[in-house]
């Protein structure tokens, strides 16, 4: 039986991290993935990586057709083919170091194959046992099915097989209004598609702040998006029609000629042989019990990406990677803590959150102050069209406690915002901050500024006019 010093199950982001970490640090590192193709994880295979290629592509099109009030002309429709094959072009361009011979020209060894725990601190691929001091698992989640009658009679896609179609919806209908199926949605948008989503709640992207979500969701119906909200899919009467009961029990039939389902993910746990490693699950049955070191029952068996329960983004997993490589070796212990988290929604426009919630700072009982700036008076919004922007903040002694934007580049706008929050900066160092006129992230000193403004109280101007002499 082969020995290492880590056994790593799963090489998408938190497994590659790890691994790549143990490898260049001269410890013996085995990983194991299902096959070369899924190296890379979801987000390299059917995740963030070719949604954004499609998203790059769409934005185009869309950029060109509005061009038309200036006197250009643009004919045709979008050629998914090409499209697609732009797709799979950029993804391996990505592949070309996340792949099983890269792996082993590096040093690490790669085992291709369905892994199972033979024992506490074993694993078993195909006919070979292999035994690791420590042992990662790593292997992510997939697409939740859609369980209706006449389902079986739906070809339908998720976000796994949607790359891989070989004609333009006319129809696009998505079920769920999560960042998968809202993304996807637009997306397709934006190629030509006509688009309905159907959320079963009363608004989408249920993560965000109601008066964020609200700006994507009017800019989205403006593009002529469709939406039913608080309904549900009772049945399929045939491959291409849906009958969608809302909350008033009124039928609505839909013809489409594609569905996507983005109703959530389930976690890969399943087929891996838990029971011998002495791995329990929770009480649901359907995640593993977790510590807040990241450890399962099997305290030799951490957990990082998807398949640990909590966030299920790329940089989540690169945080899950960050705790266990610090706990291995250093004798301060780190616990997870999500109070720092951010993610992007990758719209037009973008939606970026970070630290706390304002549904969580109220559970938690903190003191804070909301600022709310809108774009519709800053100067660069104004010349590129971006007025609709938002930009929120939940301020204590001086420090940014969390936030959210919706605005073109969001994703880029925010990134000091986060810093602030994350690092625990004081307001004063943005404020303080020179911002050349007239850059976009200007918007972060005008919120701070606000924030000031609002301090001005009636005794706060007469010291002001007393010390003016």
């Amino acid at each position: 039986m082969k020995e290492y010093d880590i056994i790593i199950i799963g090489a998408g982001s938190g497994g590659l991290n790890i691994a790549g970490f143990m490898n260049r640090a001269g410890f013996k590192v085995l990983l194991i993935d299902k096959s070369d193709e899924r190296i890379g994880g979801d987000c390299l295979n059917s995740g963030c990586v070719p949604s954004k290629a499609l998203i790059h592509v769409a934005r185009l099109l869309k950029d060109a057709n509005e061009a038309s009030r200036f006197g250009l002309t643009v004919n045709g429709k979008a050629d998914i083919k090409k499209v697609l094959g732009y797709v799979k072009e950029k993804q391996e361009v990505i592949r070309v170091h996340e792949n099983a011979e890269h792996f082993r020209k590096i040093g690490m060894d790669v085992v291709l194959g369905e892994a199972r725990f033979a024992g506490p601190d074993s694993v078993t691929v195909g006919n070979e046992t292999y035994r690791g001091k420590k042992i990662i698992l790593a292997t992510g989640s997939r697409p939740r099915k859609l369980d209706v009658p006449g389902i079986e009679k739906v070809k339908y896609e998720t976000n796994e097989t949607i790359f891989d179609l070989d004609k333009l919806p006319d129809h696009l209908v998505v079920i769920g209004g999560g960042p998968i199926g809202i993304e996807l949605g637009q997306a397709f948008r934006h190629l030509g598609s006509k688009v309905t989503v159907v959320e079963m709640d009363t608004k989408f992207l249920p993560k965000e702040s109601p008066e964020i979500a609200d700006v994507l969701r009017r800019r989205l119906e403006s593009e002529g998006i469709s939406f039913i909200f608080n309904a549900t899919v009772k049945e399929f009467t045939s491959p291409n029609q849906a009958v969608i009961v809302n909350k008033d029990k009124k039928e609505i039939r839909i013809d489409f000629d594609t569905m996507l389902v983005s109703i959530g993910r389930d976690y890969n746990i399943n087929g891996l042989s838990l029971e011998k490693a002495d791995i329990e699950l929770d009480e649901t049955g359907k995640r593993l019990k977790v510590d807040e070191h990241l450890r399962t029952t099997n305290k030799r068996v951490y957990v990082s990406g998807d398949v640990a329960g909590s966030y299920q983004f790329t940089h989540a997993a690169e945080v899950h990677a960050g705790v266990i490589i610090n706990n291995f070796f250093s004798p301060f212990k780190k616990k997870l803590n999500n109070d720092h988290m951010a993610w992007v929604t990758y719209t037009t426009p973008e939606i970026a959150t970070f630290g706390l919630n304002e549904e969580e700072l109220k559970k938690r009982g903190i003191s804070y102050e909301k600022i709310v700036f809108d774009f519709n008076e800053d100067d660069r919004a104004i010349v590129d069209e971006a007025q609709d922007g938002k930009l929120l903040l939940f301020i204590a002694k001086d420090k940014i406690l969390g936030g959210s934007m919706v605005a073109e580049n969001a994703g880029e706008l925010s990134q000091e915002l986060i810093l602030a929050n994350s690092s625990g900066l004081k307001l004063k160092h943005i404020f303080g901050k020179v911002y050349p006129y007239p850059t976009a992230s200007r918007v972060n000193k005008r919120i701070i500024s606000l924030y000031y403004a609002n301090k001005l109280t009636p005794f706060a101007k007469r010291v002001l006019h007393l010390f003016y002499g």
